[in-house]
């Protein structure tokens, strides 16, 4: 199935799950923006919308009624995503509102959902940066049937840390982060160099490598 199918699909299936306001809500809120992530982002990670939920209602501290633009939920997670324009959550935000969102996401995360948000422009222009951060973010909570050995799953716990200490890794900072003695830490490394996931970074002198920067195929280990 194509990706306009699919869309229509998942959008038809979960008008017909809803009625009043929630039906409307999905009718009036799922729009441009909102499709152009289901299809620049989504689709391209995913394949399908099962546990995708759009229009997603919840309540907020004061018991109003808010729409989450979609929240995937899985037996492992309650992933709110949100997709914001620069004029409606930037430009036109009084201090009030501002405070709403900080204090709504605040409140999401407490009642055990986790909350992230896209750009619009991002979503738009560059999808592949969504898409790789959607990937990261999706694999801590994704099981797999496959069998997966014990260096595959070295790799991508090194790409993760990878990414939090910006895109690079020293055989010190593999040895404390898995435990693993100096020269077991700076073969798994050479692995990854191997298979083009990271590049050797020499010192000043050039003589010793010091450190190994991520490659952006690395991210696909996610």
């Amino acid at each position: 199935m194509n990706f306009e199918d699919a869309h229509e699909s998942f959008i038809r299936h979960h008008l017909a799950q809803r009625s009043g306001e929630r039906k409307g809500r999905l009718e009036r809120g799922h729009r441009e923006a909102e499709k152009l992530f289901c299809g620049n982002v989504w689709w391209r990670v995913a394949g399908r919308f099962d546990q995708l939920h759009p229009e997603f209602e919840v309540l907020d501290w004061r018991g109003h009624s808010y729409f989450c633009d979609f929240v995937w939920i899985t037996p492992y997670v309650k992933l709110v995503i949100e997709i914001k324009g620069f004029g409606s959550h930037v430009k036109e935000m009084d201090r009030q509102k501002y405070c709403n969102e900080l204090n709504r996401e605040t409140f999401l995360t407490a009642m055990g959902f986790q909350v992230i948000s896209f750009a619009y422009d991002d979503v738009a222009l560059r999808p592949e940066l969504c898409i790789n951060l959607l990937r990261m973010v999706m694999s801590r909570f994704q099981a797999t049937t496959d069998p997966i050995g014990m260096t595959t799953l070295a790799e991508k716990e090194l790409v993760r840390l990878s990414c939090a200490l910006g895109g690079m890794l020293r055989p010190l900072d593999v040895e404390k982060h898995l435990g693993l003695n100096h020269r077991t830490a700076v073969k798994t490394l050479r692995i990854l160099c191997v298979k083009g996931l990271a590049s050797p970074v020499a010192g000043a002198e050039g003589k010793h490598i010091v450190r190994y920067t991520l490659l952006p195929g690395a991210l696909r280990l996610l």
